[in-house]
Order: structure tokens, then C-alpha cells, then sequence
């Protein structure tokens, strides 16, 4: 009699399988953002044919794409063989509200993919390793290669302004007479803000160039006679007076002592009563799957930057001089931790 061969719970292998083959999914997804497919969808159902023929690719390997990202929520397939969009892949769509087709195309990037390969030497040596491959440090890069900088700033750009309306619904920013953004780019937050608190005014602070596009913006949003754009650096003196100073993703991206430099330069500019309102990724600290755990392996990679957990938020502000209040949650994977200067 033939004796079956013992039969070993795999299960734990292919789940880890999944994960390994993570990159290849992204690839997908990255394919079909860049091809448009669910831009075409948009206007209802269509067959395989159809989305290869309007988005001009192979009906065969579409078919294929497309099978293996709706296994993911990634689009969807009725009973009639025709395609639709899902709650995700509508993300995917160039003009969606909070749209994720730039991040999508940025991780298909042969530069990003490039980097990536060398986490192996950041994590050996605890110092970050694009400087090492490219000779000079990420803001550097980007302003000696425009089309990949257009394209990673295009996909954080997207990325940040996602945020705004979370941010908007879950603090108040009505008390505040003078709300001043550090380094906030064009200034979408600002704008926010200055809609939703009427008897506020505005300070952008940023350098010239990141604000050029800024003045048309806070037109178009009702609140220009309300603003005033202030040019400087990262590690600059900030304009003197604020009731709130705004640091939105701008501390995870400094070593800890240029942190502390820049919250020390808001405390030192910060009214009586002022309030510092940091606004970033804060990770658990029991170890949970959090956007912001990747997001600390690519400052990691990039700036030897980091993400930082509430505990070590509450050491860096009392290093500059303030005394952590709050971590307001948001709807989305950021929070809003309050500071009082001491």
C-alpha cells in the first residue's frame, strides 16, 4: 500500500509569496495608469478589445494586465467579459479628486526602481545612498534632471493635496488671527485654511520659485486680500508674529538637527499664545501596517530622514522649545500634533 506524502500547510509561504511579488504589482498598476485605462473606463463598461484599441495596446496582454489587478480590487470584470472601474482603479483616472495616477507613474520610474536596489546599502550602513550613486544630494538631482523631478513632484504634489480636506475637517484653524506655512510650496493648505476661517490671514513662506504659481491660486480660491507671500529658506529666520506656524511634511524630511533648528526658528518668531502645528505621518508605536512606515524607508534611502513616532515628536519639541499638546487624527494616514511654545 502507497503512503500519501505528508502534506505541508504552505499557507504561510505563498502569503509571503504575495508580498515578494508586491513590485510586480505595482508594475501593473503603473502600466495601466500610464496607458490611461481607467480614464477610458470612465464612461461606463467596455470589452478588452475596446480598452486595448482606445488606449492603444495588445488586446492580449491588456486582457492579461487586467486580469491579474482585478485579483487586487484594480478594476473589475462583469458577467459579460466587459471591464469596469472599482472604487480604486477610479483613483487611477487623471482628472479623479484625489487622484494616485502620478504616484503610479512615479513608481514606474527606471530612476525610483534605481534607487530602490540600493536599500541593501543604506540599511548596512545607516546612511542614506542616493548621494553616494549620484554624486550629489535629492535637491540637487532633481534640479539637474527637470522630467524626473516634474514627475516625482507631480506625484507628492498629488499626494499632499489629498490631505487638505481631512486636515480641514478635523482641526480648526478659525482661531487664529495670522496663520504663517513654512515652505509650503503654492500653497494649497493656506488656501484651505483661509476659506475655511474667514477672519484669518495668511503668510506663505517659501522660496521664490516654489511660489510663482501661488498668487493665482489664492485668487482663484477668494482669499488673495488675505495673503501675504514672504520668500526664504528651509533653515531661515521664519516672518515674526504668526499665532500658528504650519510644518506640513517639511520636518520628516531634515536630519534631527536641522529639526530642531527649524522648530527653534518658529519659537523664536511665535507670538505669546502661538500654537506649532506639525502636520505628518505619525507611526504607531506597537508595529502596525502604516503608510508611514514605507514613507520612513524612503526618507531613510534619500535624506537619513525619518518618520517619527508620538514619543520621539514630544522629545524634538521640547528640544526646540515647546511642549507637545495633541496629536489630532485625521481621516487620512496623517495627524496634526500641536505645540505650545514654553
Amino acid at each position: 500500500m502507497s503512503v500519501l506524502p505528508e502534506v505541508r500547510d504552505q499557507s504561510d509561504s505563498y502569503a509571503l509569496l504575495h508580498l515578494i511579488q508586491g513590485a510586480v504589482v505595482t508594475q501593473a498598476v503603473s502600466v495601466a495608469a500610464r496607458l490611461g485605462v481607467a480614464d477610458v473606463l470612465a464612461g461606463g463598461p467596455l470589452s478588452v478589445e475596446e480598452i486595448a484599441a482606445r488606449v492603444g495596446a495588445d488586446a492580449k496582454a491588456t486582457r492579461r494586465v487586467l486580469r491579474a489587478l482585478a485579483g487586487h480590487g484594480v478594476f473589475a470584470a462583469g458577467p459579460d467579459g466587459r471591464y469596469t472601474n472599482t472604487p480604486l482603479s477610479d483613483k487611477l483616472r487623471e482628472d479623479a479628486p484625489d487622484t494616485m495616477r502620478g504616484f503610479a507613474l512615479l513608481m514606474n520610474h527606471p530612476t525610483l526602481w534605481e534607487e530602490w536596489g540600493h536599500l541593501y546599502d543604506t540599511v548596512e550602513t545607516g546612511e542614506p545612498n542616493l548621494p553616494k550613486l549620484r554624486g550629489m544630494g535629492a535637491l540637487d538631482f532633481f534640479h539637474a534632471n527637470p522630467d524626473y523631478a516634474r514627475v516625482f513632484f507631480q506625484a507628492f504634489g498629488e499626494l499632499s493635496a489629498s490631505e487638505t480636506d481631512p486636515i480641514l475637517a478635523a482641526y480648526d484653524f478659525s482661531g487664529f488671527g495670522t496663520v504663517v506655512d513654512v515652505i509650503a510650496g503654492r500653497g494649497n493648505l493656506l488656501a484651505g485654511i483661509l476659506r475655511q476661517a474667514p477672519d484669518t490671514k495668511g503668510v506663505l513662506y517659501d522660496s521664490k520659485i516654489a511660489t510663482v504659481d501661488s498668487p493665482a491660486l489664492f485668487e482663484a480660491a477668494g482669499v488673495a486680500d488675505r495673503l501675504t507671500i514672504e520668500h526664504g529658506g528651509y533653515l531661515d529666520k521664519l516672518p515674526a508674529g504668526g499665532d500658528a506656524y504650519v510644518f506640513k511634511h517639511i520636518i520628516h524630511d531634515f536630519s534631527e538637527a536641522d529639526a530642531v533648528t527649524a522648530l527653534r526658528n518658529a519659537r523664536e518668531a511665535i507670538a505669546p499664545g502661538g500654537k506649532l502645528l506639525v502636520v505628518e505621518y505619525v507611526i504607531p508605536e506597537r508595529n502596525e501596517k502604516h503608510v508611514g512606515n514605507t514613507i520612513d524607508l524612503w526618507l531613510m534611502l534619500m535624506l537619513g530622514a525619518q518618520e517619527r513616532t508620538l514619543a520621539e515628536y514630544t522629545e524634538l519639541f521640547a528640544r526646540a522649545g515647546f511642549e507637545l499638546t495633541r496629536a489630532v487624527p485625521t481621516s487620512a494616514p496623517i495627524s496634526v500634533i500641536e505645540g505650545i511654545p514654553v
